[in-house]
């Protein structure tokens, strides 16, 4: 079997081209403590890549929103969403080596993005990193119904850019991230933040994993494409 030459990398945003997990893990917190109430790592796990409808949904249901403090999921999207876009605005956290590697990546292959965040803080940081000028396409959480893990968030912006996901592969550091690209039939780079590890099944799924953004190189890139022709050959009968 060839090697799948590779077309295309999709960046996730969170986590990936921004430290902002850490981010809305923090105001999260901020907003519970106010409330007489807490917000444990596996809640913040739960939310990671979701679009704003499941991460809110989520947090009325975990929290007990409606019966503590008859907010619904509208009411706690808007609390969460300016309490974020205000860390942003004074700060914001990008990620060591990552503005660097999407240029680079951006030299050979189509380079475009997936991102869970609502969409105006997604294009927000767009505008700050310069990045909407590198970009092909975007798809942000609010554009598709259901986020990740499903794959829709992906298979749309394949779409727009006119790539097969099978010559696509995405860049992720969550877990329900990597399963919206494996879902997708799309390459998988795994790119954990240090304060959020990935369960050994998750970067079982993966091609290739890095812990900095700096090691995404072109021929890494073009390396998951023998891999992936590899991984399909040896399932393949006699």
């Amino acid at each position: 079997m060839p090697a799948i030459e590779m077309e295309a990398v999709v960046f996730d945003m969170d986590g990936v081209l921004i430290d902002s997990e850490v981010i809305w893990r923090q105001v999260r917190t901020e907003f519970c403590a106010e409330n007489g109430m807490c917000w444990s790592a596996a809640d913040q796990e739960s939310t990671m890549g979701c679009n704003t409808a499941m991460w809110s949904r989520i947090m009325v249901q975990r929290l007990q929103l409606r019966a503590r403090l008859g907010m619904d999921e509208a009411a706690i999207a808007r609390e969460i969403k300016a309490r974020l876009l205000s860390k942003y605005q004074a700060r914001l956290p990008e990620r060591e080596g990552a503005i660097a590697a999407v240029q680079r990546v951006a030299t050979r292959y189509k380079v475009a993005l997936a991102s869970g965040s609502p969409n105006d803080i997604a294009a927000h940081v767009m505008r700050v990193t310069g990045l909407d000028r590198v970009f092909l396409a975007a798809t942000y959480g609010d554009d598709v119904a259901q986020g990740k893990p499903a794959p829709d968030i992906y298979l749309d912006v394949l779409r727009k850019i006119g790539v097969a996901p099978q010559h696509a592969l995405g860049v992720e550091d969550s877990g329900n991230g990597i399963r919206s690209l494996h879902a997708a039939g799309m390459g998988i780079i795994a790119a954990p933040g240090p304060e959020f590890a990935l369960a050994d099944e998750l970067l079982a799924l993966a091609d290739g994993c890095i812990g900095s953004m700096s090691e995404l190189s072109l021929d890494m890139v073009r390396d998951i494409g023998h891999r992936r022709a590899g991984r399909l050959r040896s399932r393949t009968p006699g």
